[in-house]
C-alpha cells in the first residue's frame, strides 16, 4: 500500500475532479505490476496496473489507495475488471466518500468472490486525497493558505518590500505545492505590488490556473499573469464583480485571460460564491498566495483548510509593517483558530509550520 501511495502521489495536482489512485498487483511475496490514474478521462489506477500485469494478475493480491469504481463514467467500471482478470483479494485504503460510489465497488467483488479489506493505511490515503475529499462532501475546492512572515508577524515593511523574507530553499517549496494544487488564487493588490507570473518552476512541473480577485477589473492588460495565459498551457481567470465595467473585461479577454462575474459582498467578491463556482468549474484545490487581506478573508469565513507557513529568522520591530493576516479576527482567545495535526521542518535557514485551522 505504501508503493500504491507512491505511485498515485505522481499524479497530484493533474487529475481533477477525480481523486489520485495507485494500485498495485502482488503475487508470491513480490509485486508485479503498479500503476496510478494519470488525469480525468485516462484509465484508472487499476486499469493500469491490470494491463501491465497481464494474465499473472490472476489468483493475485491488488492493493488500492481508494475504493473501485463500480459505474460507467468516462471509463468503464474498475470492479467489473478485477472481477474478470480472477484476482484473489484487494486490499482498500479508504472508501470513496463520492455517494455515486461509495460502497458499491466493494459489493461488486464481495459478491464475486473476491476478499476484500479495507482501512490499510487509512489515514495516509485520505490525507492524499484531502481535496478531493473536500470537493465532493463540501461542494467546494480544498483551500491552502501559504504565507511567509518574520519573527514578529510580518510580511512587508511599511513601504511594501517583501523580497524576499524567505530563503531560497523556502520559495521553492512554495513552487513545489503549486506544481500539486489545481490553481493559485490572490488579490488584484498583490499583483499591483509585486506583478507576480503565478507558474510553477519546478522541473517537469506544471502550471497551476490563475486566479485573481478583482472586483472593479481593473488588473493592467501588461501584467505578468495576464501575459502568462497566452504562454502557459493553464488559463487566468480573472473574477470581477457584476459592476466591472464592460470595456474592462473586454481588453482583459483581448490580452488573454478569462474574466469571469461573481457576486460582490461589503464591496468585495464573494468568497463562498466563488468557492461554488470553483467547485463548478471542477477545481478541487487552491494554493491562496494572497495578501493579508485576501488570507484574512477567507479566514473570517472559515475557508482556509490548511496552512503553510514559512517563519523567517528576521524581525522588522515596525509597527507599520505589514501583519500576515489582516481579517476581522476575534476578540476572544478562546474563538481564536487553533492549528491541529500540526508539523514542524526546517526548510533552508526557515521553520515551515503545516496545519489546518480550526475554531469553536
Amino acid at each position: 500500500m505504501q508503493v500504491a501511495l507512491g505511485e498515485a502521489a505522481r499524479a497530484l495536482g493533474r487529475t481533477r475532479p477525480n481523486p489520485v489512485v495507485g494500485c498495485v498487483i502482488a503475487k508470491g511475496g513480490e509485486i508485479i505490476a503498479a500503476g496510478h490514474h494519470v488525469k480525468a478521462g485516462a484509465p484508472h489506477a487499476e486499469a493500469v496496473a491490470l494491463a501491465r500485469a497481464g494474465a499473472a494478475a490472476a489468483g493475485a493480491d491488488v492493493y488500492v489507495t481508494l475504493e473501485p469504481c463500480d459505474h460507467w463514467g468516462r471509463t468503464p467500471p474498475c470492479s467489473e475488471a478485477l472481477i474478470a482478470a480472477k484476482v484473489r483479494r484487494v486490499f482498500i485504503g479508504m472508501r470513496d466518500p463520492n455517494p455515486v460510489v461509495n460502497g458499491r465497488g466493494l459489493k461488486r467483488l464481495r459478491r464475486a468472490g473476491i476478499k476484500t479489506e479495507v482501512g490499510l493505511l487509512e489515514q495516509d490515503c485520505a490525507a492524499l486525497n484531502e481535496a478531493y475529499i473536500r470537493y465532493v462532501r463540501d461542494r467546494r475546492p480544498l483551500f491552502v493558505a501559504k504565507a511567509a512572515m518574520t519573527l514578529d508577524g510580518k510580511v512587508a515593511t511599511r513601504t511594501g518590500d517583501a523580497r524576499w523574507i524567505s530563503g531560497k530553499a523556502a520559495r521553492d517549496r512554495g513552487h513545489a505545492l503549486r506544481n500539486v494544487c489545481d490553481a493559485i488564487l490572490v488579490g488584484r493588490g498583490t499583483v499591483s505590488a509585486d506583478d507576480p507570473r503565478l507558474t510553477c518552476r519546478v522541473p517537469g512541473g506544471r502550471d497551476p490556473v490563475r486566479i485573481v480577485l478583482d472586483t472593479e477589473a481593473r488588473t493592467p492588460t501588461t501584467a505578468n499573469v495576464v501575459r502568462a495565459a497566452r504562454r502557459s498551457t493553464a488559463p487566468t481567470w480573472i473574477i470581477v464583480g457584476p459592476d466591472a465595467r464592460p470595456a474592462k473585461r473586454r481588453g482583459l479577454e483581448a490580452a488573454g485571460a478569462e474574466v469571469l462575474e461573481c457576486p460582490e459582498r461589503r464591496g468585495r467578491i464573494d468568497l463562498k460564491r466563488l468557492a461554488h463556482l470553483l467547485y463548478e468549474r471542477e477545481i478541487t484545490s487552491v494554493l491562496v498566495e494572497g495578501g493579508p487581506t485576501v488570507l484574512g478573508s477567507l479566514l473570517d469565513l472559515d475557508l482556509v483548510d490548511k496552512l503553510h507557513l514559512f517563519v523567517a529568522p528576521m524581525i522588522l520591530g515596525d509597527r507599520r509593517a505589514r501583519s500576515v493576516i489582516a481579517g476581522e479576527g476575534t476578540a476572544r482567545l478562546a474563538h481564536a483558530w487553533r492549528l491541529h495535526t500540526v508539523t514542524y521542518r526546517m526548510v533552508g535557514a526557515d521553520l515551515e509550520i503545516v496545519g489546518y485551522p480550526h475554531r469553536r
